[in-house]
């Protein structure tokens, strides 16, 4: 009777107890688990009543995607498929055909096939549409299209293709494809040396680490580390390629997050290969995450020049966790720091403005080297010297986007042969065919001043504002159409240089341009100019 009556109150209490401890551990749990209640409750009336057969699977991915929009683009629900796209973009291998293949438009565009890979030695070039793979009408499927080129080495793909309006088959047998973190490096010059690091997957710190060591035994005195267009990756392999160029135990980055197993202090851990070798690394607007991490802490440390233009500016780190049925999230746990203790997260996805948009940080704050040099955070990772050719604007990213300097890129190609690559120069005719091929498209951009005066041009106004306001409010935004064309001679260079890029991969691939930047591009010769220069290099780092 004793131990009944013990057991009924030992059991509310301790229920009492999980109850408290469980609220002060996590507030907002009943809101949790509330907000579940009431979300399956609904899905399960909306599928058992709705009008129309309704598909769960599609329902539940909308639902889930669209609740993660509302956080940051980097927070995403990966499917089966998606998890093994995940690893093999971090493991550097894959079975396929070995190109670059992009969706556009409800398109599927060759962006680049690989040098000596199976879609290379089956004919396809960039700007060929795939319009059909095997049986299956590239239109009329609704995932990523793309993943049905992968499949098991040795096995066959038939590929419908459409190239300059004629329509083309091959059968392509699919191999195991190597992406190599680092595609590219040579000498400059006798003493230079010339490292592109292309990604950070798991193959980076090895590649990076085995080019220059090779390029040392070849002379070089002074290595050139190209990070420009690499979108980042492992956070380990950004510390490991740090870790070739300064000391064992030196604080490359620190993550901080709301969760505290997720804050995290990376040191270096390994015997660097040079710690005094001089070193210039190179940036650009494309050049993000693990990119920064490696650029921002050289910086940070003194140890490199940094040169180009402001990199992209992405300071969040994310996370796979494991779900069900073989899913994942992969979520943003916290945000990083350099050794300086600068994060340099450019977009606010937590103070958005009026129409939705991330807020782009304004004010920044000062850090300081360890040399006393002052570094700013917030906006990515700004250069010490800048190279103009580099930058970028809305002009030029509306161009990429609208995929013009592409398809101008395929229509040069079939207009022009083009043998050697001594031979390539992209003359001033050639831009003025460019801006014809620019006003003869269905380019869309929107200025910020077409937008301010269409929303104030609203049609409520019309009979207040009268036939002459109209009259000139559309001769205005006609004006505004017509400099357009003439922006592009503003930004010739930077566009020129954007055309040069696309047009030398038709013809002698990634590996023909890396050759061509060595005697032509602006930033390697401003580079490899500064690092000739010992007081002027020592000069910026102190």
């Amino acid at each position: 009777m004793q131990k009944l009556i013990k057991k009924k109150v030992l059991i509310p209490v301790l229920a009492i107890t999980f109850l408290l401890v469980g609220s002060g551990f996590k507030s907002d749990f009943f809101e949790i688990a509330k907000q579940i209640e009431i979300f399956t409750t609904l899905f399960k009336e909306l599928n058992m009543n709705y009008v129309d057969e309704t598909n769960p699977a599609e329902l539940m991915d909308t639902a889930i995607k669209n609740m993660l929009n509302e956080l940051d683009p980097y927070t995403k629900f990966l499917n089966e498929q998606d998890v093994e796209a995940y690893k093999i973009n971090n493991a550097g291998e894959y079975s396929g055909i070995g190109a670059l293949v992009r969706s556009y438009n409800d398109r599927l565009l060759v962006i680049e096939p690989y040098k000596d890979y199976p879609a290379d030695k089956a004919g396809l070039k960039a700007g060929d549409e795939i319009v059909k793979i095997g049986n299956i009408n590239v239109a009329d499927f609704d995932d990523n299209a793309s993943e049905l080129l992968k499949g098991a080495n040795n096995s066959e793909v038939a590929i419908t293709y459409k190239r300059q309006g004629k329509i083309n088959t091959t059968s392509i047998k699919r191999e195991a494809i190597e992406v190599d973190a680092v595609p590219y490096y040579d000498m400059v010059d006798d003493k230079t040396g010339f490292i592109v690091l292309a990604k950070f997957n798991a193959k980076a710190s090895s590649q990076t680490k085995d080019a220059l060591l090779d390029l040392k035994g070849k002379g070089a005195e002074k290595i050139i580390l190209d990070l420009r267009g690499n979108p980042g990756g492992l956070l380990s392999e950004a510390i490991n390629v740090t870790n070739l160029f300064v000391p064992k135990g030196e604080l490359i980055v620190t993550t901080k997050s709301k969760v505290k197993k997720f804050n995290s202090e990376y040191r270096t851990k390994n015997r660097p290969v040079d710690t005094e070798i001089p070193l210039v690394v190179l940036v650009n607007g494309n050049s993000a995450s693990a990119s920064e991490i490696v650029s921002g802490s050289l910086q940070d440390l003194d140890r490199a020049v940094i040169m180009g233009a402001r990199s992209f500016g992405k300071g969040l780190v994310q996370r796979p966790l494991k779900l069900t049925y073989g899913t994942q999230l992969k979520v943003t746990i916290s945000r990083y720091y350099t050794s300086s203790g600068r994060c340099i997260q450019s977009l606010d996805y937590w103070n958005r403005d009026e129409n939705g948009h991330a807020v782009r940080q304004t004010h920044f704050n000062e850090f300081k080297t360890r040399n006393g040099r002052k570094v700013q955070d917030g906006g990515g990772v700004l250069p010490d010297i800048l190279i103009d050719e580099l930058n970028t604007n809305s002009l030029l990213k509306a161009l990429d986007e609208n995929n013009v300097i592409f398809d101008y890129a395929t229509n040069y190609h079939y207009s022009n042969s083009l043998e050697r690559l001594s031979d390539f120069t992209f003359s001033d005719a050639d831009f003025n065919a460019f801006k014809t091929f620019v006003a003869q498209s269905n380019f869309a951009y929107e200025t910020k001043t077409e937008k301010a005066l269409k929303e104030a041009m609203t049609v409520d106004n019309d009979d207040i504002l009268g036939d002459a306001v109209q009259e000139n409010y559309t001769s205005l935004l006609n004006e505004i159409e017509k400099s357009k064309i003439i922006a592009l001679d503003k930004y010739h260079k930077e566009i020129k240089k954007k055309l040069e890029d696309e047009i030398i991969k038709r013809y002698f691939y990634r590996e023909g341009l890396f050759t061509y930047y060595l005697t032509h591009d602006e930033a390697i010769l401003a580079a490899k100019e500064l690092l000739s220069n010992e007081n002027k290099y020592k000069g910026i780092l102190q």
